[in-house]
């Protein structure tokens, strides 16, 4: 009898807890120390010694994305092979403000340096292969760029200088060269203005790359210019093409009755809307009816987006490159044209409107006894401010007060029991400017959650909730249908240690064993340094610890929110991806097939990009209107707390929320080192430390508008 060949693993001693970003990178170092081997997920399983059911189906997820990221071949289905290794790895530049850069990748376990010098003109975001170096004793992995694989980008926002025969342009953001522009490419621009410019080459040879102006922005200081600025430095768009708002304004408003047949036609029941004071585009209403049996049906509408934006239209692409709405400190920049966002799918009171819905019935302790997903009409008896809500909310009193009260009832129990079962609480408290008619800040205040908020988020978080599980959620042994969900892996283990380390000094801590533990611990953590001097920086650290939600085909739950199965469904007007839902939801209720997965991973990962470069355009414009808020305080002392520290100097945050910089250079009292595992600067001789969540006074130095910077010295420090 023939001896039966076994494909086995070296078995490494692993186990313990794992996110998707290690398991990655454990997968990938047992597979390069058997190289040309063919191996499934069990394999894998057993030789990281993982048992626990949940880690080895994140096993597959882990593998497909090693897949598309042409770390790993797919064989045949459900098998993997390692892609041979060339000495060299593939990872992303994230550039640092004093000029080197990180490369991340999955291939190694820590970031590798990459000094000015071997970047070998690789810019931020690009995708690249890299020689890394021999390791000397406890250094920094570094490394060499030998190869620019995908440019992240070719086209520049800064501001253009000229000379007699030629001019630069100086960018905006992290970018370590200037542009060189000829004369004649310079298109009208002029010196000091704000510019928008393409890079056309880049010799081997030179210092800096060869560009052309594109788009003259306006004059530097000018609010409109700098507001598109911010966003053509993130390639965002700041207005739409003339085709696209033409073809938007030949949709009606009126709702044909033959469309309304069609439809679960609820505009006798109670609805209405609950929004910022200043918004436009409703996406979302809510419906309460009292059933026969004592129970309640509440009812999620949403606008039917969808029913007006089709497919291969100029609308539906120009919605799928925005993918989101961007919310910038003084305009909101719209993913539909105006006349969708705030004219025919906003829920506007007092008129007749397509939604797609979810009827829940609820039981008086919130608990979901029946759902209906369907196109529904509706019609809007009030639109509330969030501020006229919380009136209701507090007093008792004023319309619809009694369906308000009952609301608000049962998504305090909801809110309960999500945090019961391991949903983690994080507040952050959102800056508001007060701006002037030519957008210079006059005020800053703070916008806190309360509970007409809450009121809306937990029912929002219901209806996508139940959207996901309605789809995802099938027999055992079934695959279920391509979907879009909402994703957030675990925290990585070695951040959470060194927070748990960090927080030790203030006399908390948290239970690092299982992933549960971690979330309750951590709801136990935010409620005890709540209006303690130490809240802001152990909330910072705690979020820092986290990782980043995304949009993904291949669910993994949604750790924050403790949800097997998560989707976003509820605001289709400003996030696309919630389109793509409404579409799948719509193609499944009819029965069809399930849709082409790498299509819609495809999609997902789009919209995960453009979300991250919504957010960092709206920070930026944050950070903006800060410095200029700042630039008449120039001088002033005044209390804050040290909010980051580096090894170019400490940040700290004053009692409005602003930050600022003490740059290292000007802590001329001693030489400092960056202490990184306790957070800290410390004097070589004095020994005196700068440490993380520490009080201090701080003077306002000066202000860099073109760089949003803000800059402070130490108040006793200043000899100035």
């Amino acid at each position: 009898m023939g001896r039966k060949k076994k494909n086995k693993l070296h078995k490494k001693k692993r186990g313990g807890t794992y996110n998707k970003k290690k398991l990655k990178n454990a997968i990938l170092s047992t597979l390069y120390e058997n190289p040309g081997k063919t191996v499934n997920y069990r394999q894998i399983s057993g030789s990281l010694s993982i048992k626990d059911p949940e880690t080895r189906k994140l096993i597959n997820v882990a593998l497909q994305e090693l897949a598309d990221d042409g770390y790993v071949d797919q064989i045949s289905r459900g098998k993997f092979k390692p892609k041979a290794r060339t000495g060299k790895v593939t990872g992303i530049i994230e550039m640092q403000p004093q000029g080197f850069a990180y490369v991340i990748s999955d291939e190694l376990e820590q970031p590798a340096v990459i000094s000015s010098r071997n970047l070998n003109h690789a810019m931020e975001g690009d995708k690249v292969r890299i020689h890394v170096y021999a390791r000397r004793k406890k250094h920094d992995l570094e490394g060499e760029v030998t190869e620019i694989l995908e440019r992240a980008k070719t086209i520049f926002v800064g501001t253009v200088q000229t000379t007699k025969n030629f001019a630069f342009l100086i960018p905006s953001g992290k970018v370590g060269f200037d542009i060189f522009i000829p004369k004649e490419k310079l298109n009208g621009a002029k010196d000091g203005q704000k510019a928008i410019a393409e890079i056309k080459d880049w010799p081997q040879n030179a210092r800096s790359p060869f560009g052309e102006i594109i788009e003259v922005l306006g004059d530097t200081g000018d609010n409109d210019a700098e507001m598109h600025a911010i966003l053509a430095e993130f390639e965002l768009p700041h207005k739409f093409p003339q085709n696209v708002d033409k073809a938007a304004e030949k949709i009606p408003l009126e709702i044909p009755k033959e469309e309304i047949k069609k439809r679960r036609d609820m505009r006798k029941t109670t609805t209405f809307t609950i929004d910022p004071a200043d918004a436009k585009d409703f996406d979302d209403a809510l419906s309460l009816k009292k059933l026969d049996n004592g129970n309640w049906e509440v009812g999620v509408h949403i606008a039917d987006v969808t029913h007006y934006v089709r497919p291969n239209t100029i609308i539906e692409n120009e919605a799928q490159d925005r993918a989101t709405s961007v919310y910038l400190v003084d305009r909101v920049v719209p993913m539909l044209p105006e006349r969708l966002s705030n004219g025919v799918c906003s829920l506007r009171p007092n008129e007749d409107k397509l939604c797609f819905s979810a009827v829940f019935e609820i039981t008086k302790d919130a608990k979901v006894k029946k759902q209906w997903f369907g196109k529904t009409v509706i019609h809007s008896d009030r639109r509330f401010t969030y501020e006229e809500a919380q009136e209701i909310i507090e007093t008792g009193e004023g319309d619809f007060s009694e369906e308000m009260l009952k609301l608000n009832e049962l998504a305090i129990k909801l809110r309960d029991e999500r945090f019961d079962t391991g949903s983690i609480a994080f507040e952050r408290v959102e800056m508001k400017f007060e701006i002037d008619e030519k957008g210079k800040p006059i005020s800053v205040s703070f916008k806190e959650s309360k509970e007409s908020n809450h009121l809306i988020e937990e029912f929002m978080l219901l209806a996508n909730k139940k959207v996901a599980e309605f789809i995802g959620k099938v027999p055992e042994k079934k695959t279920p249908k391509t979907f879009v969900y909402r994703i957030h892996d675990k925290p990585d283990p070695d951040k959470l240690s060194s927070f748990n380390t960090f927080i030790k000094r203030f006399g908390h801590g948290i239970q690092l064993s299982t992933p549960r533990a971690i979330s309750t611990s951590l709801n136990k953590l935010l409620t005890e340094v709540k209006g303690k001097s130490e809240q802001n920086v152990v909330e910072t650290l705690a979020i820092r610890t986290m990782a980043k939600a995304a949009y993904s085909t291949r669910n993994i739950g949604h750790y924050g929110l403790s949800f097997d199965y998560y989707t976003h469904f509820t605001s289709p007007i400003r996030r696309y991806p919630d389109m793509m839902v409404h579409r799948l939801l719509e193609k499944y209720l009819d029965g069809a097939r399930s849709v082409n997965e790498q299509k819609y991973e495809g999609l997902c990962k789009h919209s995960s990009d453009m979300e991250a470069k919504a957010a960092n355009a709206e920070r930026a414009s944050i950070k903006y209107k800060q410095v200029e808020f700042m630039q008449d305080h120039i001088g002033k002392t005044y209390p804050g707390t040290i909010s980051g520290v580096t090894d170019w100097g400490i940040y700290v945050e004053l009692e409005n929320k602003i930050e600022g910089m003490i740059p290292i250079a000007q802590m001329d009292d001693d030489f400092y080192i960056f202490d990184e595992k306790n957070y800290a600067l410390v004097g070589r001789h004095s020994r005196k430390s700068f440490q993380l969540g520490e009080k201090i006074n701080v003077r306002v130095w000066r202000t860099n508008l073109e760089r949003k910077q803000l800059d402070f010295r130490l108040a006793e420090q200043d000899k100035e």
